[in-house]
């Protein structure tokens, strides 16, 4: 399948009209939001040692990663679109491709670890010690980047084969566009949604048992843990589906997708990163925690330059 350059540029917009730049600029503030709730979560994690467990390492692996994606991801996404490298096999546009597919799946993939890491500490609490532990949070931050690392490295590869088409190609390549999406999103979000469904679940009916025996302060956090669970899951749906659907979908398509879509799409997966540190961080109320101890040492530290 072959698309020729005019066809695709005739698509972009030739002027940037004042939507186009109120849309920039909300793009830029989701940047900024996105590199600062991280970098909190990092320095949080990092400041203070009551905070170093394996559910704040992994924790802190997610925001490292969500932090790049703020950090390079969305600054290249806002000059190079990814509509523009769609059809594009130039050098960069391959780095590009690869940037963005490393730091978003890496982050798909510490959210599964992190469902893992909340099924036994709901679930099986009394084993959650021996199971998840230092040893084990290593090799799920290990395992995860280098399965984001090698997928990365197979899009490269696979773009690399277009440099003999003499017009822009679009690469149907069956590891690309199907076994990838399948290892990197749908199978981390089926084995999400039975974790967080035997999660909500088992949290459910703690609420039930704790509200028939004691006072409904107990039973009322158990029910706010369960509806936090199904927002998770929710979110990272709502954020990703649309684009690895797209992803998968479009090549069986001989129509071009219109540039507002691709980049919708695809804003609305990076998005997410956005959104993990006020899930896992905010919710957990470790940066509220870090805020307020902050805070209060600056306090005493203006008393005592007084």
């Amino acid at each position: 399948q072959i698309i020729h350059a005019d066809a695709f540029i005739s698509t972009l917009p030739a002027s940037y009209p004042a939507g186009c730049l109120i849309l920039y600029g909300f793009l830029a503030l989701l940047s900024l939001v996105t590199v600062c709730g991280n970098l909190l979560v990092i320095i949080s994690v990092f400041y203070f040692k009551q905070l170093h467990t394996p559910t704040n390492t992994l924790i802190l692996s997610l925001a490292v990663a969500d932090l790049l994606v703020g950090m390079v991801i969305f600054p290249l996404s806002l000059f190079f679109p990814l509509s523009s490298c769609m059809y594009n096999v130039s050098l960069f546009c391959k780095i590009r491709d690869s940037f963005d597919t490393l730091l978003s799946i890496c982050s798909i993939m510490h959210l599964c670890c992190i469902s893992v890491d909340r099924y036994y500490a709901v679930c099986r609490p009394l084993t959650y010690r021996s199971k998840i532990n230092g040893h084990v949070v290593v090799v799920m931050i290990s395992v995860s980047w280098s399965v984001s690392v090698l997928i990365a490295v197979s899009v490269v590869t696979t773009r690399s084969n277009d440099d003999e088409c003499k017009d822009m190609c679009f690469v149907d390549v069956v590891m690309a566009n199907f076994v990838g999406p399948i290892v990197s999103f749908y199978l981390p979000v089926v084995i999400m949604l039975c974790i967080y469904l035997k999660i909500f679940l088992v949290a459910q009916k703690q609420a039930r048992s704790i509200q028939s025996i004691k006072s409904g302060a107990t039973a009322s956090k158990m029910e706010r843990k369960a509806t936090k669970t199904l927002a998770i899951v929710l979110g990272v749906l709502f954020c990703w589906s649309p684009f690895f659907l797209f992803l998968t979908f479009q090549p069986l398509g001989n129509n071009l997708v219109p540039v507002p879509v691709i980049e919708t799409v695809t804003w609305l997966g990076l998005s997410n990163s956005t959104l993990n540190p006020f899930i896992y961080a905010f919710f957990l109320h470790l940066v509220q925690r870090t805020f307020l101890k902050f805070k209060f040492q600056t306090k005493c530290l203006e008393f005592i330059d007084l």
